[in-house]
């Protein structure tokens, strides 16, 4: 019985992260229709999705122990994901209002990190959290290659961005030296690493709460 509950416990988690994710993405997944503030918006996003996928996609494969666990929970990630802007497209938007993150390539170097240091759990915090964070914002650049003419879609379909008191006399574009896949590229690479920790804890207390 324990054993049953255990692994339901795990599966309910499992569905949890990955339909949270999901939510997650819609809100902050349309950084091209900020116009003035793409650039940030799109550092935000390539934080919050690797931070996001890591902390599930390690969940998941240091508990099946499997590599290509976390490919797999990428794979779930996504088509719920386009599930979601079938949902949007329903509502009268274009299929690519809401873009789908590229989570699948970061997750199997993830996947390729535990195996290649055979099922070394640290390593994979360590190594692949910081390779989930440093690629996720150069594989999402696709997605600004992809949609159709990012200006014209953001006047069709204008989005709230900031209150009037907040809006800055003219756009920052020079900040960063105008590089969202650099910045998202550190800045993820930093904070998926404790993110992944937490992702390989999170099996332990889930053994403690069983237990009890």
């Amino acid at each position: 019985l324990m054993v049953w509950l255990r692994r339901t416990t795990h599966y309910l988690f499992i569905v949890v992260v990955a339909v949270n994710s999901t939510l997650l993405t819609i809100n902050a997944v349309d950084y091209i229709f900020y116009t003035d503030w793409a650039w940030t918006s799109f550092v935000v996003f390539s934080v919050s999705q690797s931070t996001m996928l890591v902390v599930g996609a390690i969940y998941y494969m240091l508990f099946t122990g499997v590599p290509g666990t976390a490919t797999y929970y990428a794979t779930i990630m996504t088509i719920y994901t386009w599930v979601a802007e079938g949902a949007w497209f329903a509502l009268g938007y274009p299929y690519d209002f809401v873009v789908t993150p590229v989570w699948i390539p970061s997750a199997m170097l993830l996947d390729l990190t535990y195996w290649a240091t055979r099922r070394n759990k640290h390593a994979a915090i360590i190594i692949g959290g910081t390779l989930v964070g440093l690629s996720l914002p150069i594989f999402n650049m696709i997605n600004l290659l992809l949609v159709r003419d990012p200006l014209e879609m953001a006047f069709k379909y204008p989005r709230p961005t900031l209150p009037p008191y907040m809006t800055p006399i003219e756009p920052q574009v020079g900040k960063f030296y105008n590089s969202p896949v650099a910045l998202g590229s550190g800045a993820g690479a930093v904070l998926s690493v404790p993110i992944a920790a937490l992702g390989a804890k999170l099996n332990t207390w889930t053994y403690r709460w069983m237990a009890a």
